[in-house]
């Protein structure tokens, strides 16, 4: 057995660090760290003597934004993957174009958006004259895309051979004959039109949509489009991110002659057939595209986008609990798991937001959802304003509202070594309340430093019927049961307000 570089002891496991860096606390990648040097060896070993086969894919449907079909490979494939990629990444980068933006280091959708603005701005001259775009998308490109035209791609410029048959096995592994279906029956998966699964696919056709090799193999694959348009057709303003790309011109009639040729060249060259859904109409209606209305001079969230983060609102205010009294109480319950959720998607949403003109929108969501107030901290910031000289000076003034772009949780869980900073940290930041905080089979109540009283489990309900009949603020420190660096940890639990 000769032991080739790429599958040397260390990529395996800079491979592996990078595969787990948002995937630890999975299932799998946990199975697969609770025997970390046996797995690696046995890649190792396996990866030399090409003896290296993948395990069955789990296969799910996702309904949002559209109901599709995903098959996520196992952790041990996933690592295999990410070793492929690092080793073919940089030779395939100094050949793609730079406007090709999805699954590539220093790209993204928010380049992408950015950068399409900035196409708007030059070919409209600054809104000075009339422009048009054309927007299209290949149908069901991840299911008929053909395998055979993808290898003989890949052939052509790698001469190692242990790659070539790396690739082979990644390539041609058909997932759909032992994979192992998770919430769904083979039935539910059938149901699908015949462009969106692979269970209907033509042979040797079709990647599965979650893998990292398929969206590299993708980009490659369309290389070909990229420079087809950008060195056969000339056109100057053109982007792609994955399968959806658009061009733009003064000419409206270039833009239809152009339509022709891709059409032909992907169905001639790629087997590919464009979405007959394509949109060919003037920049100042504006462009829809990876969730913003891009203008020229500005960006808008896509109506999409703000549905489904009102959906997904509405079902955690549901899931708080949050109630209402007659008397003027409002009781917020503290789940720290439901939360964390909440803090993790919304921070998420609000990046997103955060790159377009959403500041009246963001407002408008916390007045309808005003719970978020309670327990989040929106954090804004002014965005950068060129400093005005000249004549612009004695332009009208503009007003500029700052941007909100991540939100933090206003009482956190605190991390102190002792109880006496961990209860001056509560009232902090629970100042005007009486904070009842627990300590084993007692309860500490505090309304300021010097004013302290100490009762037992056994009166907790009278005190509370007391302090509830007088209509105070309150909140209550539980203990969580956990103990870090020699003391119990202590969270809001819930707070009673007036």
């Amino acid at each position: 057995m000769t032991n080739h570089p790429l599958f040397s002891l260390e990529n395996i496991y800079h491979a592996y660090r990078q595969c787990s860096r948002r995937k630890r606390n999975t299932y799998n990648a946990l199975i697969f760290e609770q025997n970390l040097e046996e797995n690696i060896l046995e890649l190792h070993e396996t990866l030399n003597n090409r003896s290296y086969t993948p395990k069955p894919s789990i296969a799910f449907l996702v309904e949002k934004p559209k109901r599709r079909e995903i098959f996520a490979a196992d952790f041990r494939d996933r690592v295999v993957h990410h070793l492929l990629v690092n080793y073919m990444e940089p030779q395939w980068e100094r050949r793609f174009i730079h406007d090709s933006y999805a699954c590539r280091q220093g790209k993204g959708t928010h380049k992408a958006v950015e950068r399409l603005r900035t196409f708007t701005r030059k070919v409209t001259a600054n809104e000075t004259r009339q422009a048009w775009y054309l927007q299209l998308d290949v149908q069901g490109f991840f299911i008929t895309l053909n395998r055979q035209t993808l290898f003989k791609r890949l052939a052509k410029h790698e001469t190692d051979a242990t790659i070539l048959w790396l690739i082979q096995v990644i390539l041609f592994n058909e997932l759909t004959k032992n994979c192992r279906l998770r919430d769904a029956c083979r039935s539910d998966f059938e149901s699908l039109p015949a462009h969106k699964t692979l269970f209907k696919t033509a042979p040797n056709c079709g990647l599965p949509i979650g893998n990292l090799t398929s969206q590299f193999f993708a980009n490659i694959y369309l290389d070909t489009l990229d420079q087809f348009v950008k060195h056969q057709l000339k056109a100057r303003y053109y982007l792609r991110y994955c399968d959806d790309f658009i061009l733009l011109s003064e000419d409206k009639s270039q833009l239809e002659t152009w339509e022709y040729q891709i059409s032909t060249f992907l169905n001639d060259h790629l087997q590919l057939q464009l979405n007959e859904r394509r949109k060919l109409r003037p920049i100042s209606d504006g462009i829809d595209f990876l969730g913003y209305i891009v203008r020229p001079n500005y960006l808008l969230v896509r109506r999409r986008v703000i549905g489904n983060l009102w959906e997904r609102l509405i079902r955690a205010e549901q899931a708080l609990g949050i109630k209402s009294y007659e008397n003027g109480r409002v009781v917020y319950p503290y789940p720290w798991t439901l939360l964390t959720q909440i803090y993790q998607w919304l921070n998420a949403y609000l990046n997103h937001f955060g790159k377009a003109s959403s500041y009246q929108l963001i407002q408008s969501l916390r007045q309808r959802f005003n719970w978020l107030d309670e327990y989040f901290y929106f954090c804004q910031k002014m965005p950068v304003r060129k400093r005005k000289t000249g004549k612009n000076i004695l332009k009208k003034k503009v007003i500029v509202k700052p941007r909100i772009f991540k939100i933090v949780f206003r009482c956190p869980i605190p991390r102190y070594v002792n109880f006496y900073h961990q209860t001056q940290w509560f009232m902090a930041h629970l100042h005007g309340h009486f904070v009842i905080i627990q300590v084993g089979n007692f309860w500490e109540m505090r309304y300021s430093p010097a004013c302290s009283y100490r009762f037992h489990n056994r009166n907790l309900e009278e005190i509370k019927t007391l302090l509830w009949d007088c209509c105070l603020p309150v909140a209550w420190i539980y203990e969580t049961g956990r103990q870090i660096s020699g003391i119990l940890e202590r969270a809001l639990t819930y707070r009673w307000s007036t």
